[in-house]
């Protein structure tokens, strides 16, 4: 299969290469060091990428945005996160949501969505599913058990929606002005066949921002707890059918999440691979340079690989998903699995070869190695390695 990029997406590629180089690298470490999470974002750089069109890719063309294909998406969250991982993520994760505007939101509710999306530099978008008692039992079995999976519930009351209960872990929850939330609309029905999906304008009476999540890596990504005490939301801001949350996911956002979060790997494994090349071509053991221990050699050899294996899987999965549409994500758990032991085994990689360097640290190394183990946290690696296993067995 053909990877190579055209004209324009070698233009996104270089735009985004340069940014990370001149603008994101020099803030990553700096943004990592800040003690109170809420503090971490840094809103310059949220307002230059997107001036550069980094926060409004996912838009589609029709309605004002960039509307990059998923080469192009994979290949500048790969030069994004190369200068750190979390601002890369900051950025999709928009774009993320703007998949899901378009799959689901009736052309009034796009337009009212997108936009002040559009007009607004600092306008993140964000929202999720996760809570304090339902996790991974949103995405496997029991999936038709009532009790199981998410417990927000939705109760409708006229034209309005009463919301209570309460998210964790939810992607800008503190800083997004549009958040998306699931809940259960049907409490005698299991998660798959009783979750709506309910646009949350932030503001929103009866909706606050609790805890602001102090993570160990990935500072500069705002991860929150969201709570819902008799929230009031128009039915207008229903996407789709009642109880269809989780139902009929065409379209390109359920299949994006997968391809986002492995193009995020690539840079970060990219990252570490400079990182140690340059450390083992700089620093001396035994009166010999680095590179020339075979021991190092062998560990550069294996980062290499795995870097550029998994850059090959996440181009051939985002070219089959351009040819059909977005249609054709066959291979997305298994694409995640390889993500996940490929950033894991680079970055400890990496921070093995510094340590070989006389026993020094790099706040550098350190810190991809928290991004990573964030990344693996976050990307829900072992449903993703069950829910691969279920595919194969189908198939």
């Amino acid at each position: 299969m053909d990877f190579s990029l055209n004209e324009e997406q070698r233009g996104w590629q270089m735009e985004a290469r340069r940014f990370a180089e001149d603008e994101i690298r020099p803030l990553s470490l700096e943004c990592d060091r800040i003690v109170d999470p809420r503090e971490t974002i840094h809103w310059d750089i949220i307002r230059r990428g997107s001036q550069l069109g980094f926060r409004t890719a996912g838009v589609p063309r029709e309605w004002g945005g960039p509307g990059l294909d998923f080469v192009t998406q994979a290949v500048v969250i790969a030069e994004l996160a190369r200068g750190d991982s979390a601002i890369a993520k900051t950025f999709s994760q928009c774009w993320k949501w703007c998949h899901l505007i378009a799959d689901r939101c009736t052309p009034e509710q796009q337009e009212r969505f997108l936009t002040p999306f559009l007009a607004d530099d600092t306008f993140l978008l964000g929202g999720g599913i996760t809570e304090p008692n339902a996790g991974s039992d949103n995405r496997l079995p029991p999936a038709d058990d009532p009790k199981s999976g998410l417990r927000l519930r939705a109760e409708r009351r006229g034209d309005e929606w009463i919301l209570n209960g309460g998210k964790c872990y939810i992607a800008h929850a503190n800083v997004g002005k549009l958040l998306f939330a699931y809940a259960r609309t049907d409490a005698g029905a299991g998660v798959g066949q009783g979750t709506s999906i309910f646009a949350v304008p932030a503001g929103t009476a009866g909706v606050r921002v609790g805890k602001v999540f102090d993570k160990s890596g990935w500072r500069f990504y705002q991860n929150a707890e969201l709570i819902f005490e008799n929230a009031r939301v128009p039915h207008a801001n229903l996407l789709g059918a009642v109880n269809a949350g989780f139902k009929g996911h065409g379209g390109k956002h359920p299949k994006f999440g997968e391809l986002e979060y492995a193009a995020n790997a690539i840079g970060v494994c990219s990252a570490a691979l400079e990182m140690a090349t340059h450390c083992a071509r700089t620093e001396r053991r035994g009166g010999r340079p680095l590179v020339e221990h075979q021991l190092v050699q062998l560990k550069l050899s294996e980062m290499h690989m795995y870097t550029e294996a998994l850059r090959s899987f996440v181009m051939r999965t985002a070219a089959e998903s351009d040819a059909t549409n977005g249609s054709h994500f066959r291979h997305g758990h298994f694409l995640m699995n390889f993500a996940s032991d490929a950033i894991q085994r680079v970055c400890y990689a990496n921070l093995a070869i510094h340590r070989c360097a006389g026993g020094m640290t790099s706040a550098g190394a350190d810190k991809l190695v928290r991004d990573a183990i964030i990344w693996t946290h976050i990307a829900g690696d072992s449903v993703q390695r069950i829910k691969s296993l279920q595919s194969l067995l189908k198939s």
